[in-house]
């Protein structure tokens, strides 16, 4: 009897282990470099198109943004933000610096500078200058979406 429920615990804890996903070192390092170019189409999508263009598409449909200390959840509340925002952003520009991918390859993270001019409700253009930490979810299409900004 004691053989059997050791051999039935085994049995479970070995499929357990063996059914969780994880990729390989190669994929690892193709999914991080899919994640720093979606960033960097997502840099250039802002300068071209817009920076409210630019989140729209490349955000989750449950993304959030952090911005002043309040959550913006999800694409319609994202739009709304960009809508009703009294600052102008003239410019918005950034690059990674580093980038990871979770074992499963389906979450990764995206850190580095950035830079932002606008111009404020008094109409004076200011710059400002800061670190990025956005995170990253790979779509049933094989996409990277944001899900956190």
């Amino acid at each position: 009897m004691k053989l059997t429920i050791k051999l039935l615990l085994s049995l479970s804890l070995s499929t357990f282990i063996f059914s969780c996903k994880t990729i390989s070192p190669l994929q690892t390092t193709k999914s991080k470099q899919e994640i720093i170019e979606t960033e960097k189409l997502f840099a250039e999508k802002t300068k071209r198109d817009g920076v409210a263009a630019a989140f729209l598409d490349f955000a989750d449909d449950n993304a959030v943004l952090n911005r002043n200390d309040k959550l913006v959840k999800g694409k319609s509340e994202i739009k709304n933000l960009f809508e009703h925002q009294q600052a102008k952003i003239t410019s918005l520009t950034w690059a990674p610096d580093f980038a990871e991918v979770s074992l499963s390859g389906d979450l990764g993270y995206t850190y580095g500078e950035y830079q932002i001019t606008y111009i404020d409700k008094e109409g004076k253009e200011l710059t400002d200058k800061g670190i990025f930490h956005t995170v990253w979810k790979k779509q049933k299409d094989g996409k990277w979406k944001f899900v956190w900004d």
